[in-house]
């Protein structure tokens, strides 16, 4: 893997080893008094009463988060008013460590912003596809769109070459910006896309075809101007998954994720300039937006990366008692293995505050966690379409089972069908008041799709399409999707994308996906199947398993069924709609 050469500046330059902070032996005394935590005491506010009082944002006609955020804090640092963590610190499983400082950082961020501008001619709007993994050019990427006002389009690893093109095609990116992984998957599908126009490639090697993202970032010049980009202009678009068709383009300005993740980070994560932020989220995901990138760095925080080819239970503990954590964030499935692993056996010298978000956590997981750690598990709930929504803070009461109270950013209610609020105690939609006006910090629009945009609001309300209920002292509870999109370890999958797959296959007839039980994942896809004659008679598990390989290859893997029941008929209406819901009221009644 390449990284761009770390330049020495006079300023602070952070020289933490890994082994000053591994070993179980070492206590926190020893550590410099930056990095010692001892209370879990709310940083930036008092008690949740203080956070609803003081949450009073001010939206400028003009904002853009690296010239009004980023760029402030390298100001500072200059001036030694930062403390001496780095702005983003990296590591891989080889051992490998980059540490830049909010300079290097721009810096580096600057020289990829004049690629974008001068080498690939985009303008103030064009949109870039971005797919990368955990690697420092992420973050780059991310900076350097801001800085020249093109529009980041987000993708995952995971995605397919029909996913690729589908995402390439609606959303007319000039440019797409990736890694020798994927550029096999783009390459056949870039010419049937006629706004593309330039590829940049992160590679050590020339690749035909593609601008060299170190070559170019080598001969570009460090000096840039950040454009002087309005607060409601588009920022970031990101894919999310629905009940039918494909997934939709969700838009977000300069100020709804620039300025509204403001909350997140100052609130719920309860980050300063002296933490070191670590969020497990996978990029391509609005959580990686979330998380690691506008809320930590609102706050000055480290935002700390351990780039890992999948999910490891035992590297995740290790690192989080071998660096100076002392904030983490994942998603319940993660720590659902994680307590499996046994925590208890690692010391955590600096970690001080949990937290999850992505689905809901079962009660037992976080008690587990907290007998091993002695640590609470503050939940977060939120959507692409927004920012955080309500959570647990710090200073709370902790409900478990719960996902806590409403987030300072929104008025959120419970309504009926018609956009009524209902008595506390009473199930019905989640739902933000959006009149009569509507919070900055929620999304402009699904790109394209104004009626799928309009069947959002109800009344005076954005319906979260989540259904739930507030009990009487409005800690907020979560009963289940209104729609059918399934939300399984933090993805959200739409039923429509996986049935669109199996129906391609020559032994499927006819197919129903909805979400199923699962012990570690919370909810799993499980698809009914009714087959074709021919395939009636063959060996049920190789069929599985062959029905599996397709869906994988078709889509996304992550999307795949990971159960599968072949019946005889589909339960239907009378317009012959498949009734789903009676078909996941039957999984979850086996609990």
């Amino acid at each position: 893997m390449r990284t761009f050469k770390m330049r020495r500046f006079s300023c602070r330059s952070v020289l933490l080893t890994k082994s000053r902070f591994c070993g179980s032996s070492e206590r926190t005394a020893q550590w410099p008094p930056f990095l010692r935590h001892t209370t879990t005491a709310p940083k930036n506010f008092t008690d949740y009463d203080s956070l609803k009082r003081t949450y009073r944002p001010q939206v400028p006609s003009q904002f853009n988060f690296v010239r009004d955020v980023l760029d402030v804090w390298e100001r500072k640092e200059k001036t030694n008013v930062k403390s001496p963590l780095p702005a983003f610190w990296w590591v891989n499983d080889d051992g490998k460590e980059i540490r830049w400082s909010f300079e290097e950082l721009g810096f580096h961020s600057r020289k990829l912003a004049n690629v974008i501008s001068e080498e690939c001619g985009l303008v103030r709007g064009d949109r870039v596809f971005l797919i990368l993994p955990r690697v420092p050019e992420w973050w780059l990427v991310n900076i350097a769109c801001i800085r020249t006002g093109t529009v980041l389009v987000h993708g995952t690893s995971q995605l397919t070459t029909t996913d690729v093109l589908h995402r390439l095609l609606v959303s007319g990116a000039k440019c797409v910006i990736t890694d020798e992984s994927m550029a096999p998957l783009l390459e056949p599908v870039a010419p049937q896309c006629p706004a593309l126009t330039s590829k940049l490639l992160l590679s050590k090697r020339a690749r035909p075809g593609w601008g060299n993202i170190e070559t170019l970032m080598r001969a570009a010049p460090a000096d840039h101007v950040c454009v002087d980009s309005r607060s409601d202009e588009p920022m970031t678009i990101f894919f999310t998954s629905g009940t039918t068709g494909s997934p939709k383009m969700t838009l977000h300005s300069h100020c709804s994720y620039g300025l509204g993740l403001t909350v997140n980070g100052r609130y719920w994560l309860d980050l300063t300039d002296d933490d070191v932020f670590w969020n497990t989220s996978d990029t391509g995901w609005a959580k990686s937006a979330w998380s690691s990138v506008f809320a930590p760095w609102t706050q000055g925080a480290c935002v700390f990366v351990h780039h890992m080819p999948r999910f490891n239970t035992h590297a995740v503990l290790k690192t989080l008692s071998c660096y100076p954590i002392s904030t983490f964030c994942t998603a319940p499935t993660a720590y659902r293995m994680l307590v499996q692993e046994d925590p208890s056996r690692f010391h955590f010298q600096a970690l001080e505050h949990c937290l999850s978000a992505g689905e809901p956590l079962n009660p037992e997981v976080m008690s587990k966690w907290t007998e091993l750690t002695g640590l609470h598990i503050y939940e977060g709930y939120g959507q692409t379409e927004t920012v955080l929504i309500a959570g647990t803070f710090k200073g709370m009461e902790i409900k478990p089972g719960s996902f806590g109270k409403a987030s300072p950013a929104y008025d959120l209610q419970v309504v009926d069908e018609d956009g009524h609020i209902v008595p506390q105690g009473t199930e019905g939609n989640l739902a933000i008041r959006v009149k009569p006006y509507k919070p900055f910090s929620l999304f402009a629009e699904y790109i394209g799709e104004p009626e799928k945009t309009a069947e959002c609001y109800r009344g005076d309300f954005y319906l979260t399409g989540d259904r739930g209920m507030m009990d009487q002292d409005g800690y907020l509870w979560f009963i289940g999707r209104a729609d059918d999109v399934i939300l399984s370890a933090g993805y959200r999958i739409g039923p429509f994308e996986v049935e669109n797959a199996l129906i391609e296959h020559e032994a499927v007839a006819e197919s129903a996906v909805v979400s199923s039980p699962d012990p570690i994942r919370g909810e799993v896809v499980k698809a009914f199947v009714v087959l074709t004659p021919d395939f009636r008679f063959r060996d049920q598990s190789e069929l599985i398993r062959e029905l599996q390989t397709h869906v994988k290859k078709v889509t996304a893997p992550y999307k795949y069924p990971r159960k599968i029941e072949f019946v005889d008929l589909l339960p239907k209406t009378v317009s012959g709609k498949i009734r789903r819901a009676e078909l996941r009221k039957k999984e979850w009644e086996q609990l």
